[in-house]
């Protein structure tokens, strides 16, 4: 953690560029698929191999994607773009070069509002992704003694969203990558698994001291794949970065790993400017020339966004903000429910329906609500039959509910078959309620005298003693009736 004395000398500056795989069936030059998990070197070709005498082709979907990108995050969408050389010599990029953006992206400017905090986006650019390289070998005191490439993921389709320096926190980045991936999952243009390295976050860390206006020296934190990464970095960066300028030293401009076990930072190489990758426009691709017509098409498909949700369930279904916060983070879920309200359903009992014993269900089960096999109509349904008092929320929880989640059979169905209704008929309440009542003097005896909460004891004998099918509404009626 930070020191005490950091916290109170330097301030944090933080910028986030953000890799976001994009969502197509195929690469961004060739017909290759994109496939993760593929065999090694199974899905690739003389393109993106970089092989002698190949041209790239753009793909027209990966446009569309930065396109829809771009306007939801409020940038200005670049009608005339091209595409650029970026000089990298490494062994996971065939060509020795990246065909990437630099001085014309296809979108400038933007924003993305995080909890009431407005994180400025500087661009955002299309640009294939390199191969990778996995290192093998038991070389006990330099681990690895080789390496094997894999070139798969060469060519693969990213956006790159660069952030402007303004997160002042690890806390702070979290919240912006969770944000961040939340839209993009939205907008369905990447999948946002960390994991499989589908969104990569590359985090800027600085140090300048309190009420200064000159940024300090920036280091990059290369490849964070996981939220919890994102703060551990940012923290150990700044413990690092603290200690050299307390002791009197400067920050040296450079590009860190994050290395998980020991939960340090550590060196990669020298930090390098534009300059120093050369960067000249793509000779085998023509410059973009994008219609308002197209802009105007891709932007009728951006659909409404988790930040615009949160301002509307407070007022459309009176849900709090942990809830709506929870519902909303995932768009499958968010449309889920709408539906289920549409279709009738308490919006609060559907919510907490979803946000409970559902979630409960699919966290067990590694699913989520799109694949269960229970529809909005089923979920409407059982809501609707509690709430008319056929059956009640305990037998709901207990006998119906995972069977429509792990069938698809219909509530009403189940019901019939295990004759689940809910007693309501007093005259037959009215029995057990009594001799339940007189086979435990004691309690009621603290019932008479006054201490209500026994009555809580009363109704669930009586519900063991229907099997769960008694109505408690009508059992607590009786209750008062017969102290009378």
């Amino acid at each position: 953690m930070t020191s005490t004395i950091s916290k109170t000398k330097y301030e944090v500056v933080i910028g986030i560029e953000v890799h976001a795989q994009l969502k197509t069936k195929t690469k961004i030059f060739c017909n290759c698929p994109v496939d993760f998990g593929a065999d090694p070197n199974t899905n690739v070709c003389p393109v993106c191999l970089g092989m002698p005498g190949v041209l790239p082709v753009l793909n027209k979907q990966v446009v569309a994607f930065a396109i829809k990108t771009g306007l939801a995050l409020g940038c200005e969408i670049t009608k005339h773009c091209k595409f650029d050389r970026k000089q990298y010599f490494y062994p996971d990029l065939p060509k020795n070069y990246q065909i990437s953006q630099y001085d014309q992206p296809i979108c400038k400017g933007g924003h993305l509002e995080v909890n009431g905090k407005v994180v400025g986006i500087e661009r955002i650019h299309m640009e294939e992704d390199a191969g990778k390289l996995v290192h093998a070998g038991s070389d006990r005191l330099h681990g690895s003694d080789y390496s094997l490439v894999d070139y798969n993921r060469t060519g693969t389709p990213l956006i790159e969203i660069v952030s402007k320096p303004d997160i002042r926190s690890a806390e702070e980045a979290r919240d912006y990558a969770q944000t961040l991936r939340s839209i993009l999952r939205y907008l369905d243009v990447c999948d946002g698994n960390l994991e499989e390295g589908s969104m990569r976050c590359d985090i800027n860390v600085s140090l300048m001291p309190v009420g200064s206006k000159i940024y300090g020296t920036r280091c990059e934190i290369k490849n964070v794949n996981s939220f919890r990464s994102v703060v551990r970095a940012i923290e150990t960066e700044i413990e690092r970065q603290s200690e050299i300028l307390d002791s009197g030293g400067k920050i040296v401009q450079e590009t860190r790993l994050f290395e998980e076990n020991s939960g340090k930072t550590i060196s990669m190489r020298s930090k390098e400017e534009a300059h120093d990758y050369r960067y000249f426009p793509e000779p085998d691709l023509v410059p973009l020339e994008i219609a308002q017509s197209w802009i105007n098409e891709i932007k009728e498909t951006v659909p409404e966004l988790p930040h615009q949700k949160k301002l509307r369930y407070p007022k459309d279904y009176s849900l709090s903000t942990d809830d709506t916060k929870i519902l909303t983070e995932d768009r499958n879920m968010a449309e889920y429910y709408e539906a289920v309200v549409r279709l009738g359903a308490n919006p609060k009992k559907a919510a907490n329906w979803l946000i409970g014993p559902i979630t409960a269900y699919l966290k067990e089960h590694r699913t989520d609500i799109i694949n269960s096999h229970m529809t909005p109509v089923q979920l409407a349904d059982l809501i609707i039959l509690i709430e008319k008092g056929t059956i009640n929320d305990n037998i709901a929880k207990s006998e119906i509910l995972e069977e429509v989640l792990s069938t698809g059979a219909n509530p009403e169905e189940i019901i019939k078959q295990k004759g689940l209704s809910q007693i309501t008929d007093e005259g037959e309440l009215k029995s057990i309620v009594k001799g339940v009542l007189e086979s435990n003097p004691e309690q009621l005896k603290q019932l008479k005298e006054g201490k209500d909460k026994v009555k809580g004891f009363f109704v669930g004998q009586v519900m063991k003693k229907s099997g769960g099918k008694a109505s408690p509404a009508v059992v607590n009626k009786l209750i008062d009736e017969l102290l009378k």
